[in-house]
């Protein structure tokens, strides 16, 4: 409804030239905000302060001459000049009867605006690397991401969702070897395993599964002959031999099979998890492909043309303090072997030439030195640096019966996503890790997010929308019908302060998902709807809808069947159900 009063404003100063041009280039949308004290009105404007330096007039001059032009409306009661010059719109009932019409006639679009042709948004996250199962922090990414590019799309943008599949590299390499060593653990050949491997049970199961045929199992002798000691010290020397070792006993081929069949499996795991929590992506994109087509090379010969690398000490590098990183960084090792650095850079020129305007990273809380370097190699390329945005995603601590729970690999331990879905299920988990910013620490208590009662948020949300659900089912058991139309004439009839509580709760949703989109914010669709919830449901404990007076019925029946949906497109966005019955 902000729009509204937005309009009038702008109206009224077409009305005033010696003022609208003083307005020319103000934000009138910005100028208006919903009051906070209801005494005050609905909505209030400070256009008149911010108008008056560049028209060099008083506020209350401006506000004045401002009232003067709205003439009558049928959305506006009333207004009051207030303080130093404000301007207080109190909106009819007839504004929020329509709003409610609006809510009913979009439908599952109600509070999406047109889309647009841009700016196209390319948004990357979770990029977990292939190397095991999605942990639980990887969970509170994967719904932070989801549901930030649910709300851009419902401001209109065009969203492109991206995973980048870290699957190059030593830590490949690593993966390989791991697997590897448990093939040969099956097949009888006793090898330590490294401290630097990876260990989890789900590498033998890998293990297992793959196919290995022309491959064959080497000695333990074969092996270990010559491999430097595994000691805390030497533990990365230790495994970067063993990797070694394996392509020399198998090839190159043997071993990439290995590997690849490794990441497959893995990569295809965290796939269908994510799938199961209702995370889709338009695009999983390999490291490995940047390699395959070059995209390495173009991006740094992009560098080199624009004299933004150079050699020392057999290596080629990139300038990164001229951007404010703390140290200039290696592209090129003097082996000839690309760092990850430059997989990074080239990764990021690959969106921007596939057309895409702004780039948006969620990263852990890990990842801040990551930044600076990114943004410079985009600028020394030509770009802008603002071309990216990157959020960061804080950890998450799990808490039962009040205690902490350890986070790990030993049984009865949480460690991965999957398991805390099978706890709690998708829309507590969902919920929950968007309920705080963020770049907060977030606190998830298993116990609340199992609860069925109004200490657990999402249940108490869901519920409302099962409530009404349930009103309807009512109305059929007692052999009555609800009549739309009807209601909708009748809606002069809703006069309970309940009833106006509601109304305006409700037409407060298009603002808050705009908010909650611009901020990269979905806390505050979080705590709207929760406040909606609870709106409802004291209304709901407060009157009865299935009365006698058709009229009455009808009009009650209209506004909880707006709750009903706006309910439904607010979890919708944050990507959690809304039940007909609980």
């Amino acid at each position: 409804m902000k729009h509204i009063v937005s309009k009038l404003v702008s109206q009224a100063l077409a009305e005033l030239p010696e003022l609208a041009e003083a307005a020319a280039d103000l934000d009138l949308e910005g100028a208006v905000e919903r009051t906070r004290d209801a005494s005050h009105g609905d909505f209030a404007s400070n256009v008149a302060m911010r108008l008056a330096k560049p028209a060099r007039k008083s506020p209350r001059d401006i506000a004045a001459a401002i009232v003067a032009a709205l003439g009558d409306n049928d959305a506006v009661d009333k207004t009051e000049i207030a303080g130093p010059g404000f301007i207080n719109f109190y909106l009819s009932p007839a504004a929020f009867h329509a709003e409610l019409a609006a809510i009913l006639e979009a439908g599952e679009d109600y509070g999406r605006k047109p889309k647009q042709d841009g700016p196209k948004i390319l948004l990357e996250f979770v990029s977990a690397n292939p190397t095991g199962p999605l942990h639980v922090g990887h969970g509170r990414g994967a719904s932070y991401g989801a549901t930030v590019g649910n709300l851009l799309e419902a401001v209109g943008y065009p969203v492109h969702r991206e995973y980048y599949v870290n699957d190059a590299g030593r830590q490949m390499d690593i993966l390989g070897a791991s697997v590897w060593l448990r093939w040969l653990e099956a097949n009888g050949i006793d090898v330590p395993f490294p401290q630097g491997g990876y260990r989890g049970g789900y590498i033998r199961d890998i293990a297992s599964a793959i196919d290995t045929s022309g491959i064959e199992p080497a000695s333990a002798d074969a092996v270990t002959a010559g491999l430097p000691e595994d000691t805390d010290e030497n533990a990365d020397a230790y495994v970067d031999a063993l990797v070694a070792r394996c392509k020399e006993l198998h090839g190159e081929d043997g071993f990439d099979r290995i590997r690849q069949q490794a990441l497959e499996s893995i990569r295809d795991e965290i796939r269908e998890d994510l799938e199961e929590f209702g995370v889709h992506f338009d695009e999983w994109f390999s490291e490995q492909s940047l390699t395959k087509t070059n995209r390495v090379d173009d991006a740094l010969a992009v560098l080199e043309e624009r004299g933004m690398l150079y050699e020392k000490e057999g290596a080629t590098w990139f300038p990164s303090t001229r951007y404010g990183d703390d140290k200039d960084r290696v592209v090129v090792r003097d082996n000839g072997v690309k760092t990850y650095f430059a997989s990074d850079i080239a990764y990021h020129f690959d969106k921007r030439e596939r057309g895409y305007d702004h780039l948006i990273d969620i990263l852990g809380a890990d990842h801040h030195g990551y930044v600076t370097r990114v943004r410079g190699g985009l600028e020394a390329m030509g770009y802008e640096a603002d071309d990216l945005e990157v959020q960061f995603v804080q950890f998450v601590t799990l808490y039962r019966s009040g205690e902490r729970v350890q986070m790990g690999t030993r049984s009865g331990q949480f460690d991965t996503l999957r398991q805390l879905r099978e706890e709690v299920g998708s829309d507590a988990a969902r919920f929950y890790y968007v309920s705080r910013s963020n770049d907060q620490h977030l606190d998830f208590d298993l116990d609340v997010a199992k609860a069925q009662s109004s200490d657990n948020p999402v249940y108490y949300i869901q519920y409302a929308h099962a409530r009404v659900a349930s009103v309807f089912r009512q109305l059929g058991e007692k052999s009555l019908s609800w009549d739309a139309a009807n209601g909708r004439a009748k809606l002069q009839a809703l006069v309970e302060p309940q009833e106006k509580t509601l109304m305006t709760s409700l037409s407060r949703y298009p603002e808050v998902v705009e908010l909650a989109a611009n901020n990269r914010a979905p806390q505050h669709l979080v705590h709207y709807l929760r406040d909606l919830a609870n709106d409802f449901h004291t209304y709901y404990n407060a009157h009865a809808f299935i009365v006698d007076d058709a009229d009455l019925r009808d009009a009650r029946l209209y506004l909880i069947s707006a709750t009903r949906q706006v309910i439904a497109n607010g979890l919708g966005i944050i990507g959690v159900s809304a039940p007909e019955k609980m």
